[in-house]
Parts: C-alpha cells; structure tokens; sequence
C-alpha cells in the first residue's frame, strides 16, 4: 500500500472534527470536550468569542463566519465530517451544510426525526436542554426540518449545580450534584405517559445517559448517539466471523 500525503495536513486519522465554544467549564469523560470521550480521534478547533451569550443566551448570527472558518480548517487538516459542541447551535446547520464539503451534525437535536420515526404515531420525545427559555421553536424547526414531532421540553438553567458550572462558568463541576439535577429533570419528563425517549440537546449532559435511563427505563440519546452514528457510516470496516 501506498499512502500519499495531503497538502497543508501534518496529522491523520482523525474523522470528526469538533467546532469549540471559548468557554471556561471541566469536561469530564462522556462530554465532546474531552477527547477519551470517544473510542476513535477526534480533533477540535476553538472559536474564539463563540461564548454562551452569543451561542445559548442570545443567539449571534455574526458568528457564522468564524464557525465556517473553524469548519474549513478542520477540513483542510483532514476530518470527515463537522460538528459543533453546543447543541444551540443548530441554528447554524444548513448554513454550515451548504458551504462544507463534508457532512456536519451541529447538533444531537437532528436525531429528533429518526427517534420519532422508532416511536409509535403521538409518543413525544422528552428533550432535556440547558435553557428552555432560549431554546426557540426556530430551533426546533431546523432540527426536524419543519416535520411535527410531539415534544416535551424541560431546562437546567435554574438547576443551581448546573447552573454554576456551564451558565456561570464558574470553573468547577459537582458531578454528583449535577447528575441528580439531569436525573430529576429526566423523571419529571417522564411522568408523561405520551414521553418514550429522551434527547439531550446539552453536549455537556452524555456524562449522565446511563443514570438517566436506570431513572427512567427510556432509551436516551445525546451527543455522542449521534458522533458514533456519523462516525459508524464514515469509517467501515469489514466484518470479521465465522461462516
């Protein structure tokens, strides 16, 4: 085998590429922000002044063109596929579609039509997110491309341990404290009988997928559900078995 280097890429393997916000919060393992989050490479390019206020809080639409320049370095160091660590940031996704050459997921929130399609016709979808007031029907309409999906939506951001850890960016992270705020959150959810699957739109929740199902008995999906699908169709590899 023969293998060619690529000008202007110094590194290799590495299929998703991750568009990070400038934030000041841990990432423990199960969160996009740390690497061994995943079973394969990653590699991350930070946008500076992509904050919380002009991603979550108040939406900035002049930040499109630091995220396609993020996007476009990514693909010239050699990634397979963009994606974004906000799952605000769907509002960006056709935009970022349409100018890259590979594909891109900006959000967990673009699972919301496949995961309804498993369910049966009126079962909602409970979305766990880390702003319900900021997280418009825009940004519902983007992920499911307009479809009428039945949802229930319910937000961390006056949860005081998340709170202080990703809205306030104090620097520290309770895990235990945030994890029961995810679980609490989850279950009141699904106290909704027409609620059978969870969906995080926060990157920073995967950390708690598991304890929410143990909490619920519903499948959850989140981030990283979706990276590995990505991944999965980018990177096959040929079965190995017994025949």
């Amino acid at each position: 085998m023969i293998y060619a280097a690529r000008r202007g890429q110094v590194t290799y393997g590495e299929a998703i590429g991750i568009i990070m916000m400038q934030t000041f919060m841990p990432f423990p393992p199960g969160s996009p922000g740390n690497a061994s989050t995943f079973r394969y490479p990653v590699r991350y390019q930070v946008v500076r002044n992509a904050t919380m206020d002009r991603v979550v809080f108040n939406p900035d639409r002049t930040l499109l063109e630091p995220l396609l320049d993020a996007g476009r370095k990514l693909v010239r160091d050699g990634v397979k596929a963009v994606s974004g660590n906000c799952g605000f940031m769907i509002l960006f996704q056709d935009d970022m579609a349409r100018e890259l050459p590979v594909p891109v997921f900006m959000s967990s929130l673009l699972q919301l039509p496949v995961i309804s399609r498993l369910l049966k016709p009126g079962e909602k979808i409970g979305i766990v997110t880390a702003s319900s007031k900021t997280l418009t029907a825009e940004h519902l309409r983007v992920a499911t491309g307009g479809a009428n999906i039945p949802l229930a939506v319910a937000g961390l951001e006056d949860k005081p341990c998340f709170h202080s850890a990703i809205h306030a960016e104090k620097g520290e992270l309770d895990f235990d404290g945030v994890e029961a705020e995810v679980v609490e959150t989850a279950r009141a959810l699904a106290a909704d009988e027409g609620v059978k699957a969870i969906v995080f739109e926060c990157t920073d929740l995967p950390p708690y997928a598991a304890a929410v199902q143990e909490a619920t008995g519903l499948p959850v999906f989140d981030y990283t559900t979706m990276a590995d699908y990505v991944f999965s169709g980018l990177v096959r590899k040929r079965f190995q078995g017994i025949y």
